[in-house]
């Protein structure tokens, strides 16, 4: 969440060089947005409540500037406006923040009995005052800092400007992502790589507790317990041509589009048809008979299908649970006991908590995740990494089908260390797999999506139906349609509808039923025309033709590693076609952010 730009340099360009980078991360999520600047030896701040295109219309893009800060905001202390909008300052610090400040309010206490007045109601502005207030007992900065770390409390990423040493900008970091690059004399800092891509891909990654020190003739870093060190530097894959449009409507239609081959450069990464690449590729399996996958949004819906997915075909025991819950509960695990988190940031706050307690009761972890050097992936005691790239839309796609990808890949490998896989059914898994691209590729230029959507987009409730297999990628179709429409989409275990929520059916309502499991068709036909008989309009995703429905979109039967990676197509491009027909912001979704870094 949020995104967070700073620039040292020799060109006098560092305001448009902010704003780019701001704009590059716009994909975050946002609602209002600053820049802070040094300029004739004093910290000019500009910050508007809006996009970041309200905010360029009150800047100078011209004026010769050569240091500064800038950020986007996503709303947690305090309603989103411009008193509220970052950069704050307090005394001699300006600062931008992403995270959250646990302790503020006892440190706003303690500053205001020091005279401090806070003019918004952010704990942005608190920790502002209180590295002002350490500093001027302190009277230096790095001392200051490191002080501060000790009594911050929760998470942050500050990108920090001191008035008594406008040639330097600072940054340090607690559970939350900054990063920090130099091209030659020009130097960054930012929340995200795609900030900095068109200058270059090479970055540093701060560790928790890190301070870097960036000025226009050197970058160092410095901790406060091991002094200055020495950090590797990493290469980020991707380029900045794979996060523009290339003539797509929205980031979110690309990404959909970019699936089959987001898919098989996943699966052909691990898998070339043999036993062998997976034991080569993946890790050792033997020793688990209980899996526990954890995550967050898309990535636990993408648990629940890996769920069914293995005690179907592998018959183990498989418990998926959603993180914010699983870091605080009860877990009951032993020594056969493997814990799954998915990421696609491999920073998500609550999956990473949990990942921690997993590794303090000493069970072994395995991390799906997109970004090589993330948090996550630095901390598991394994780590597979998607072949997503950069995914800009907010809502997931791409990653989520090729978190599937991985997924499905697993359960393989564990259906064959237990001997739940024939000769013949591999063969055809590996045939399909073959055509599995051009199946997908025909689902998305199906042309049935605008009609469905152009008959329920004014609808303000909708409905999913699935069972098994069909309910769990149901869950993401009706997350998809309420992300980026705000219509109230819902999924539902068909056969509990009739346990009070068919109430809700009224005449015209629409049902989107999924039936792929060809052992509970029947029983999921059945469901649907009791809705039907309440006045519902069915729309129906199907391996089979199904009588009786508003519109029935076919699918291809496949295996069902490979089910859920095509019945998912309809649902995303139905939820696409609603968005764009009810006018809402695609890519940028109220009130979300791409990677919620906080609790």
């Amino acid at each position: 969440m949020c995104g967070i730009v700073g620039y040292i340099g020799t060109k006098p360009n560092a305001i448009k060089t902010i704003i780019d980078g701001l704009e590059a991360l716009e994909y975050r999520g946002y609602d209002s947005a600053g820049i802070a600047y040094v300029e004739k030896n004093q910290i000019t701040i500009k910050k508007k409540e809006g996009r970041i295109a309200t905010l360029k219309k009150t800047l100078d893009f011209d004026l010769p500037i050569f240091m500064g800060i800038g950020h986007t905001r996503w709303a947690t202390h305090g309603e989103p406006n411009e008193k509220n909008s970052h950069p704050h300052q307090c005394g001699k610090f300006t600062i931008v923040h992403n995270g959250i400040i646990e302790n503020y309010a006892e440190l706003k206490k303690e500053l205001e009995e020091k005279g401090y007045i806070f003019k918004s109601d952010t704990d942005t502005e608190v920790a502002c005052a209180m590295l002002d207030a350490i500093y001027q007992e302190e009277l230096d900065i790095l001392k200051t800092l490191s002080i501060a770390e000790q009594k911050l409390k929760g998470s942050y990423a500050l990108g920090i400007l001191c008035s008594d040493d406008l040639n330097t900008l600072y940054a340090m970091r607690n559970k939350s992502p900054l990063i920090v690059a130099e091209k030659g004399e020009n130097k960054f800092i930012a929340s995200d790589v795609p900030a900095i891509l068109s200058y270059t891909n090479e970055y540093y990654l701060l560790d928790d507790f890190d301070i870097a020190i960036l000025k226009e003739n050197s970058l160092s870093f410095y901790h406060p317990k091991k002094g200055y060190f020495e950090k590797e530097k990493l290469i980020f894959e991707g380029n900045v041509e794979s996060s523009r449009k290339e003539g797509y409507e929205h980031y979110m239609l690309k990404e959909i589009h970019e699936q089959p081959k987001v898919i098989m450069d996943t699966i052909q990464y691990y898998y070339d048809g043999t036993k062998e690449s997976l034991d080569k590729n993946l890790p050792n399996l033997d020793k688990y008979n209980n899996i526990h996958i954890v995550a967050c949004g898309s990535a636990y819906h993408t648990g629940l299908v890996t769920k069914t997915l293995i005690e179907e075909i592998v018959e183990l025991p498989v418990t998926c649970e959603i993180a914010s819950e699983y870091r605080y509960k009860k877990v009951f695990y032993d020594e056969s006991t493997l814990v799954i988190v998915i990421s696609q940031s491999g920073e998500t706050a609550d999956t990473l908590a949990s990942l921690r307690k997993a590794k303090k009761d000493h069970i072994d972890t395995l991390a799906i995740v997109n970004v090589i050097g993330s948090s996550i992936a630095r901390e598991a005691d394994n780590v597979l990494y998607i072949k997503a790239g950069c995914e800009i839309a907010v809502a997931t796609t791409k990653a989520y089908s090729a978190q599937l990808a991985l997924l499905s890949l697993l359960t393989l490998k564990l259906a064959i260390i237990h001997n739940k896989i024939e000769v013949q059914e591999l063969s055809t898994i590996n045939g399909q797999l073959v055509e599995l691209p051009n199946m997908i590729e025909k689902l998305i230029l199906n042309d049935q999506y605008r009609k469905i959507a152009t008959n329920i987009y004014q609808r303000e409730d909708i409905f999913y139906l699935g069972r098994k297999l069909d309910y769990a990628i149901s869950m993401e179709g009706a997350l998809k349609l309420k992300e980026i429409s705000y219509i109230n989409s819902v999924s539902y275990p068909a056969g509990e509808l009739k346990h009070g929520t068919i109430s809700l059916v009224e005449k015209n309502t629409p049902v989107i039923g999924i039936i792929t499991d060809s052992t509970m068709k029947e029983k999921t036909i059945s469901n649907l025309k009791e809705t039907s008989a309440r006045g519902a309009s069915i729309i129906a995703i199907s391996t089979e033709v199904i009588s009786d429905v508003a519109e029935l979109i076919l699918i291809p039967t496949v295996h069902p590693l490979w089910q859920a990676l095509l019945t998912i197509i309809p649902l995303q491009l139905i939820a696409y076609e609603i968005a764009k027909l009810r006018g809402c912001d695609i890519d940028k979704p109220r009130n979300l952010a791409k990677s919620v870094t906080v609790e």
